[in-house]
């Protein structure tokens, strides 16, 4: 594992629908009351889905951002969004890097999204690699070209017999440098192990307000899972990362109503844990962890989500102060943070609050029963963890009437 490096280079910008439409090209997109729809056809696809083999056509629409610069040479970028996608639509996420006035890479697709699995099969788009940079699933890693800024195109899709069109509320893109141990590919870092509550008045404040402040997070074991439904990446011991979304989801109060998960059968320990994991489930790396799908599955509810990386966890207590828990990647073996007794190449775990002393309050979802889950760990052993395994990468889950903290000169979120 790497040394926390405070003053890593990360940014992070996002667009907002339909406020920012102007700022980029518009191909057939307009402004609707919540977002960008497709308002006329500016192109016909036709699609055959890998993992099912069912070929259609869909009216296509695009939007493509402007170049936005980084100030640094970028290493790694993850985009991720929020939509609405009703049965017979889905989005293609797109990106390329830049330096100064030319692009340096070509374009890449960095998701296929659809928000169920009855029009495509959600996937990332394997087999992407060329000497400028190469595509890990919801990673674009710059390898070959200098990239000092990004671009990010999107497109929307819909069956000419459609009821209703996609919906395209925020997009967003955040970029690091270098100087790290790689994040790996979300089959070895989003995992499980190898081996509605109320939520709190919001907060503002300085990092320091978090010292001994444990937001009341709901607790889930993804292991009571383990013996009961397999499909979507294996079952719960490999669902960290759709557990801890259905957990500050409830936190919120926003998650899915019984209605929607009413046809989990048997319904099993927890079948708002099994709706989604199938509706964060990427059908090319086969696992419930890509990070940008958790966060757009997330934003189906209501809720504002991204995903971001942090320089520190000084940097998190800014999140908490606020009134808003983080869900965080890690990566460690055992016996490199006390109290997280398990090895893993990667690990989706609830940051919830933080002891008098500062040390991390987790939920962690890898415990056998929801009692289990709250865990108290060391500091710099999880931080040294947390920024190794993965950058620093979390997801921001919040409602809109809940503030962000106030953002770094270098803002990363």
């Amino acid at each position: 594992m790497t040394a926390v490096d405070p003053g890593r280079d990360v940014t992070y910008h996002r667009f907002r629908f339909p406020a920012d439409l102007h700022l980029g090209t518009a191909d057939g997109v307009a402004a609707g009351p919540d977002g960008l729809v497709l308002a006329a056809r500016a192109g016909r696809v036709e699609h055959t889905d890998p993992h099912s083999g069912d070929t259609a056509g869909y009216d296509a629409a695009t939007w493509t951002s402007p170049v936005v610069p980084v100030g640094f040479a970028a290493a790694e970028l993850v985009p991720s969004w929020t939509a609405d996608a009703p049965p017979g639509c889905w989005l293609r996420v797109e990106l390329r890097g830049w330096a100064g006035e030319t692009a340096t890479t070509g374009w890449y697709e960095l998701g296929r999204w659809a928000a169920d699995d009855t029009t495509i099969h959600r996937s990332s788009v394997p087999g992407q690699a060329d000497g400028a940079a190469r595509v890990a699933a919801d990673t674009l890693l710059v390898t070959g070209a200098t990239v000092t800024g990004w671009q990010v195109r999107v497109t929307l899709l819909r069956r000419p017999d459609a009821p209703a069109g996609p919906v395209l509320r925020t997009l967003g893109v955040v970029a690091s440098a270098g100087d790290r141990t790689g994040s790996g590919t979300p089959a070895t870092r989003a995992g499980a192990p190898d081996g509605p509550v109320a939520p709190p008045a919001p907060r503002s404040g300085a990092a320091g307000d978090a010292r001994g402040r444990v937001l009341d997070v709901p607790r889930y074991a993804q292991r009571l899972h383990a013996g009961g439904e397999t499909r979507w990446g294996g079952g719960g011991d490999s669902w960290c990362s759709p557990t801890c979304v259905s957990m500050v989801l409830d936190f919120w109060g926003a998650g899915p109503t019984p209605d929607r998960y009413a046809w989990v059968a048997p319904p099993g320990p927890r079948p708002v844990v099994v709706h989604a994991a199938r509706h964060c489930y990427d059908h090319a790396y086969a696992g419930a962890g890509n990070w940008p799908f958790n966060t757009a599955y997330a934003g189906l509810h209501g809720v504002d989500a991204f995903v971001t990386r942090l320089r520190s966890l000084a940097e998190a207590e800014r999140f908490v102060a606020a009134g808003i828990p983080l869900i965080v990647s890690a990566a460690f073996s055992r016996g490199q943070v006390p109290g997280l007794d398990y090895d893993t190449r990667g690990h989706l775990i609830v940051l919830v609050g933080f002891t008098a002393d500062g040390d991390p309050v987790l939920n962690d979802p890898y415990a056998p029963d929801d009692e289990g889950v709250r865990r108290t760990v060391p500091r710099a052993a999880f931080e040294a963890a947390w920024q190794g395994g993965s950058g620093g990468v979390v997801y921001v889950v919040r409602p809109e009437s809940v503030p962000l903290p106030p953002a770094p000169a270098q803002a990363n979120w």
